[in-house]
């Protein structure tokens, strides 16, 4: 196409009057849990913004529960894991699921999606990398500090390394199953690897991430590598893979094609606070992205991470035709 291609991760979500009425009647794990569900979900943005593609509707903690951690969302606190990870010997508890068994749920939904989507439009299958997993698996919940986190991979080295092994392992084939049940391409989401200094995401990161895309690349569709607060270890950050390097706010576009290189395409990055602002504020922001993004090929217009709960819809769609129109 002339024109960047557009979708927002979270674009399904509690921002949509029509997704607030399901959440009215379901909790958020029974939307996950009932496929023909998640695929409304999935939908619902799709003929209102005019986005360019869908991105599945699930969590990204959902392997907790065949991997026996537990998983509720506690309202207004955010997830909460039943039995975190504190020690050596619960790592080597856990068991070896098959994600296409386990999570069969998820690629059922991601079947009845891609059945029911426009030709043009893919759909897009995703998973937490092996950091933000661990990370929620040993904090218990949602962290500022990764305090739990950090002092676990430094004191517990091996059980660390363990991990992040099985969670690569895992992930990676539940994204190439999600490739097998539609997806046309793959998000690697890790939100929180940016509380790492550059020199612990080499050692304690960066080799499980590169299994975990190595993986998802076996299925033939295009992977994204997304990452926020990466910009200190852009390099090392895409060295791990992906197609697509996905990037926040914290840099801008165009630095972030120099620093990760030719042959990669870059997905980003307005801040979704932006879309809260007066619209004469977001158009010129949108504008300096796409201007900085110039007639680079590659280039994916998308946010530094998702939708907020409180945007307007109205200005979800005005930045979708911004960019559609040039």
């Amino acid at each position: 196409m002339d024109v960047p291609p557009v979708w927002f991760m979270r674009q399904a979500g509690r921002y949509l009057a029509e997704y607030r009425a399901l959440r009215a009647k379901h909790s958020l794990l029974e939307l996950c849990h009932h496929p023909a569900l998640a695929a409304e979900v999935t939908l619902q943005p799709i003929a209102r913004l005019g986005v360019d593609a869908a991105i599945l509707f699930a969590d990204i903690l959902l392997p907790f529960e065949p991997l026996g951690l537990g998983l509720s969302f506690a309202a207004g606190e955010g997830p909460q894991i039943e039995r975190p990870i504190r020690d050596a010997a619960a790592v080597r508890r856990l068991p070896a699921p098959d994600p296409a068994q386990s999570l069969d749920y998820v690629l059922e939904a991601a079947r009845l999606v891609a059945s029911a989507l426009p030709a043009d439009v893919p759909l897009i299958g995703f998973a937490g990398a092996p950091f933000t997993l661990a990370s929620y698996a040993i904090e218990g919940g949602g962290s500022r500090t990764f305090t739990r986190t950090k002092a676990f991979m430094y004191q517990e080295p091996d059980a660390w390394h363990l991990l992040l092994e099985r969670l690569a392992e895992f992930v990676g084939c539940y994204l190439a199953a999600q490739a097998a049940a539609g997806a046309r391409a793959l998000q690697l989401f890790d939100s929180w690897v940016g509380c790492l200094s550059p020199q612990d995401y080499r050692s304690y990161v960066q080799p499980h991430t590169r299994r975990t895309l190595a993986l998802a690349a076996q299925s033939g569709v295009p992977v994204i590598h997304f990452g926020t607060g990466t910009a200190p270890f852009l390099e090392d950050f895409a060295a791990a893979g992906g197609d697509v390097i996905g990037v926040d706010w914290r840099i801008p576009i165009d630095q972030a094609f120099d620093r990760v290189g030719p042959t990669r395409a870059v997905q980003g990055n307005l801040d979704p606070a932006v879309l809260l602002a007066p619209a004469t504020v977001r158009e010129r922001q949108v504008r300096d992205v796409l201007a900085r993004a110039g007639a680079r090929a590659g280039f994916i217009f998308n946010l530094g991470h998702g939708v907020l709960p409180e945007t307007p819809v109205e200005a979800v769609r005005a930045v979708v035709e911004q960019v559609h129109g040039g």
